[in-house]
């Protein structure tokens, strides 16, 4: 009888914390209300400067990087494909239709070595600083190659935009 009553109260306990869980996210969604979606990519963007087939992390805001954004299916750790075109960085995840970073909003690249809920060797991390809206954003990349010829394309883009690029990675 005493197996019942632990298991059932293991049962209700592990419920309980998932309705916390789901609380605190539908939460952090209805605070978030106020952040611009993402743009939707357009199809017809030509071929991409560069492309590389990474991992998504996270996309915080840059004033408190441990304030993850969850409108526009930015929420959620995924396989990304990015491209680097002339109108900007197309940021592909899995699961979510591809959202179109438009050059104009990008504000820097580097490399980063923590965010929200991943801390990885030094410099294992791609951060690319953009605007959404009104806000500023950071999105953490996660490229198990060599990430340099991203962030060059990244940086020849802001370059170009008039913008002075940053870059966490000095080495060549």
């Amino acid at each position: 009888m005493i197996d019942w009553v632990i298991g059932a109260g293991f049962l209700v306990a592990c419920g309980l914390v998932y309705l916390l869980m789901r609380w605190g996210w539908k939460r952090r969604g209805r605070r978030q209300s106020g952040v611009a979606a993402p743009i939707p990519a357009p199809a017809d963007l030509g071929t991409p400067r560069h492309t590389s087939d990474l991992f998504y992390v996270a996309t915080a805001n840059a004033q408190n990087r441990l304030d993850r954004i969850v409108t526009g299916g930015l929420g959620f750790r995924a396989r990304a494909v990015v491209e680097v075109h002339d109108e900007g960085v197309v940021l592909d995840l899995a699961g979510v239709a591809p959202i179109l970073i438009p050059r104009a909003d990008l504000r820097s690249v580097g490399r980063a070595t923590w965010t929200i809920d991943r801390v990885v060797e030094a410099d294992g991390l791609v951060q690319l600083g953009w605007r959404l809206g009104d806000l500023d954003v950071d999105t953490f990349l996660r490229d198990p190659d060599d990430p340099r010829p991203l962030i060059a394309a990244i940086e020849s883009l802001i370059a170009t935009a008039g913008a002075a690029p940053t870059r966490g990675d000095t080495t060549p």
